[in-house]
């Protein structure tokens, strides 16, 4: 996160130290204030600040603003105010200087939290709840404490600077005090409060706003009976979460797509969230992709799953789209994995061998071609083309491994190509789509001097980097300086320079390349637990999820998928960036979700770099700054990402430290020029931050920045492209 120092305006120079003095005559304030105005007056007096029971008191002189760059922040997520102290020219006692703290019955809840986020240097954004003052009776079975936030769409998301509600239910055995909070990503509690609870089973609404964007997740206890929330699915115990969706338009507006194939990302899995959906009968993208900003989707005409049992029952001009395809918002990554029993050599579906009849195979992919292009041509006009992925993590240790001969591999993808061209003139055929970016550049230089670059309009790949795993713990710089160079290949940046090398080297220089699965679980050997993950775990990973796609694009892949919508049932549980919250190990299509700090992550990351073309990597860096600049679309502005990494710093032990950091100049614009750029932080919030003589001054840590400025010749004068990169 941005750290900038902020500069007291003005008739604050005489603040003296707090007035710690308990208020005894409340009657002598008078409101001059709401929280962002300005307090006027003349002479020294005692300004109270912020809510009627959580505030503090300074004495000032001639105005003051009545923010929290003044005064601190007394009562998180309330409403505040200033008040002037009584115009009989002696100060009367002030109240409480200091925000009453509410013990929250369990002592062991901010252990839980050991992170600290740098103060934000815009201090209008913010997270107020107030509570309701109806009590609702609630279903006496159930938890001691449960809450969720209702209202939205069913991906627990809301807009920014609107209402929405926090419900909080509770079963006291007796009467009792509840506490709660609500913090952001990086632990910082963001909104507060406590209030009395009565035994039974009562409900209590918090109706709440968010000028700050992100991802949130609220804690609550008993007094007396302590206690937390539970687990849900796998989420684990002691949170509930939700977001706010940020809105950088002001600086970033949204582009003209001249074809709907430049959008950047995409994703894998879905989750039946709306309204009476159950998996799988309903639209398990929306509202899910439309609210992270992902547009690309896998679209299954694989030979096996077409025709299973017999040949040419597979007709193009009866063949109906899936329904969350028609609308033409979601664009299609066809799938042609897989051959059924009845033409495989084996007699059995296989992803492993050749079909019995290169014929056969090219005359199902001409049916398929036709089919695609009356599909481009009437549903996605915008379109420039279609684009079809011939294999999927055919690696020999995979699930779906390739053991017949490399020829018999190549002629696979001429047999394909051949069949697919011979009826949409608009196609791009891609693979090989190994399973790591190390993999895919192993396997296309071996089969290139067999001329598979022949029949490979484009690259697939999936852009899993790591040999332990792709985790908080193996993020993909961990291995950028190793001394070992078979070390050193795997981390991602390397690893994509190396692969735009063999594209532009031995294929076709300015091929689309996409990078169609990346995901960053939970560390290896990790399982789903009511105490797993804990919160900092949650934070790295959705810092490395940024950092992995950024890198992805920033080294020149043209589109990248997210990998998963939610937690499944994987072998390696945590993929997914939103909790499944209905069963313990994830599922498929769950129907009820709410995001993760990755969720929130994306989100800012798809608002900011969809829509771009990508200029490349920032050139002299020093060791352990990493930023990559993108353009946006129609001669639009430049968006750097940037941040730093350091192994030492960042593992389980130091719970992956948000505060360190290193301080970087970025050149934004020419020598001798002052102004402002605009910086925005991992969840999207802005800040407008000072440059001079050309160069603005940034604090990096591990979450990733995007300096949004103007002036693009000085920034590519400044960048590498990727090998063979071709903007659009």
């Amino acid at each position: 996160m941005l750290v900038v120092s902020i500069a007291i305006a003005s008739g604050c120079d005489n603040a003296s130290a707090d007035n710690e003095q308990a208020a005894k005559n409340p009657a002598n304030w008078t409101h001059c204030a709401d929280e962002r105005g300005t307090c006027s007056f003349s002479g020294t007096r005692d300004v109270r600040y912020g809510s009627e029971t959580h505030n503090t008191v300074k004495s000032l002189t001639n105005g003051t603003p009545c923010n929290n760059a003044i005064f601190g922040d007394p009562a998180p997520g309330e409403l505040k105010q200033c008040w002037i102290a009584g115009a009989n020219g002696s100060a009367s006692p002030s109240a409480s200087a200091k925000a009453t703290t509410a013990s929250t019955g369990d002592a062991s809840e901010d252990n839980e939290w050991p992170m600290k986020a740098p103060i934000r240097a815009n201090d209008s954004q913010g997270l107020r709840c107030n509570k309701s003052s109806d009590v609702a009776a609630a279903n006496a079975q159930g938890d001691l404490i449960d809450a969720d936030t209702p209202g939205s769409d069913g991906t627990r998301l809301f807009p920014l600077d609107r209402s929405f509600q926090i419900v909080i239910t509770t079963r006291a055995p007796h009467d009792d005090k509840l506490a709660w909070k609500v913090r952001d990503a990086w632990g910082t509690v963001q909104a507060s409060g406590t209030y009395g609870v009565a035994q039974g089973a009562r409900q209590v609404t918090l109706n709440c706003e968010s000028s700050l964007a992100g991802y949130f997740a609220l804690s609550a206890s008993l007094e007396k009976a302590r206690g937390q929330l539970a687990a849900r699915g796998t989420r684990p115990q002691g949170i509930a979460t939700f977001g706010v969706l940020p809105d950088v338009s002001a600086s970033v507006p949204p582009v003209h797509y001249a074809h709907a194939d430049l959008h950047r990302f995409g994703g894998q899995g879905g989750a039946f969230v709306g309204p009476g959906q159950r998996c799988c009968d309903g639209d398990g993208y929306r509202p899910l992709y439309t609210r992270l900003g992902l547009t690309w989707v896998n679209d299954n005409r694989n030979w096996y799953k077409e025709e299973p049992d017999r040949a040419d029952t597979f007709n193009p001009a009866t063949r109906q789209l899936a329904p969350w395809f028609r609308k033409g918002d979601l664009l299609r990554l066809i799938q042609l994995d897989g051959f059924p029993g009845w033409a495989s050599p084996t007699g059995k579906q296989t992803h492993s061998y050749l079909p019995k009849s290169t014929d056969a195979l090219r005359e199902y992919m001409q049916r398929v071609g036709t089919e695609s292009s009356r599909v481009r041509n009437t549903v996605f006009p915008t379109q420039s083309s279609n684009y079809y992925q011939v294999t999927w993590e055919p690696d020999l240790a995979g699930g779906l491994p390739w053991r017949d001969t490399d020829a018999n591999f190549v002629q696979l993808y001429k047999s394909v190509h051949e069949g697919i061209h011979a009826t949409d003139p608009n196609a791009v055929v891609m693979g090989p789509t190994f399973g790591s970016v190390v993999g895919n550049i192993e396997w296309l230089k071996r089969l290139a001097p067999l001329g598979l670059a022949k029949y490979l309009d484009g690259i697939a790949i999936h852009g899993y980097y790591d040999p332990g795993g792709n985790s908080p713990s193996h993020p993909p710089e961990r291995l950028m300086n190793d001394s070992n160079p078979q070390q050193a290949q795997y981390a991602l940046p390397n690893a994509m320079r190396a692969l735009r090398r063999v594209m532009t080297d031995q294929y076709r220089p300015g091929a689309k390349l996409f990078a169609t699965e990346t995901g960053i679980s939970y560390d290896v050997g990790e399982e789903y637990g009511p105490r797993y993950p804990p919160n900092d775990v949650l934070y790295a990973q959705g810092a490395v999820v940024a950092r992995t796609h950024l890198i992805l694009l920033g080294e020149g892949a043209d589109m990248t998928y997210i990998f998963y919508s939610n937690d499944s049932p994987a072998a390696t549980p945590g993929y997914g960036v939103f909790f499944d919250l209905e069963h313990p190990k994830g599922a498929f299509g769950p129907s009820t979700v709410s995001p993760k700090p990755a969720a929130s992550a994306i989100v800012a990351m798809t608002r900011l770099i969809d829509g771009t073309a990508t200029l490349g990597p920032v050139r002299r860096t020093p060791a352990g700054v990493y930023a990559y600049a993108f353009q946006r679309l129609n001669n639009g502005k430049v968006v750097t990402a940037a941040w730093t990494h350091d192994n030492a710093k960042w593992n389980k032990s130091t719970h992956f430290d948000p505060t360190a950091g290193v301080a970087w100049r970025l050149q934004v614009d020419a020598p001798g020029t002052a102004g402002k750029v605009t910086v925005f932080d991992m969840m999207g919030n802005p800040s407008s931050v000072s440059y001079e003589d050309g160069y603005v001054s940034l604090t990096l840590t591990e979450t990733p920045v995007y300096v949004v400025s103007s002036n693009v010749a000085v920034m590519k004068a400044n960048v590498t492209t990727p090998a063979g990169y071709v903007a659009p």
